[in-house]
């Protein structure tokens, strides 16, 4: 299988920010931001693996700075590392005011996908390849990433066992 570079994944995406997709606070619903995110970032592992991929963990996800009605929103999304089936794809988010021309770094995350075969089962992907020093940085410290991902993985495995226990029993029947 041959190895690709971290471009070969690059995707960018632009779009509008509309009322509906604004919180109390007259910023950007945060739902709204991490589903866009999802999107982009499933497209890069794709495009990496050239197989279906499903998003397996969402990492780091920092809400840096606010997006608000008078800006345009710019999402880019690569893969910054791989394993044997797992992708870590990093998302940028920049937004720029419409009115003003000021642009900012709004969000960063790591979203892990894991490419599928035809019958659903994990499969192999390309090793990545990086080039630039912000590709080279992160991947990296991927392995840290992975390493606390393990760590954060287990940790949760104990909690549902406990939530599963607590869970278990049926409700009592509300009588009307």
């Amino acid at each position: 299988m041959k190895e690709k570079n971290c471009d070969a994944s690059r995707v960018y995406r632009a779009s509008r920010v509309f009322p509906n997709d604004f919180n109390n606070h007259n910023t950007l619903f945060g739902g709204r931001l991490l589903s866009d995110m999802d999107q982009v970032a499933s497209i890069s592992a794709a495009k990496h693996s050239r197989c279906e991929c499903v998003t397996v963990s969402t990492d780091a996800v920092e809400f840096l700075k606010p997006i608000h009605p008078t800006d345009y929103v710019c999402f880019e999304s690569f893969v910054i590392w791989t394993g044997n089936s797992s992708m870590e794809v990093c998302i940028k988010v920049h937004a720029e005011n419409l009115k003003t021309g000021e642009k900012r770094l709004t969000s960063i995350a790591f979203f892990t996908f894991v490419a599928l075969d035809e019958n659903g089962k994990p499969t192999k992907v390309p090793k990545i390849i990086p080039e630039t020093q912000e590709e080279l940085y992160l991947f990296e410290r991927a392995q840290q990433r992975a390493e606390l991902r393990t760590a954060k993985k287990n940790l949760n495995k104990e909690m549902i066992s406990y939530l599963k226990k607590e869970t278990e029993t049926e409700p009592e029947p509300i009588s009307l």
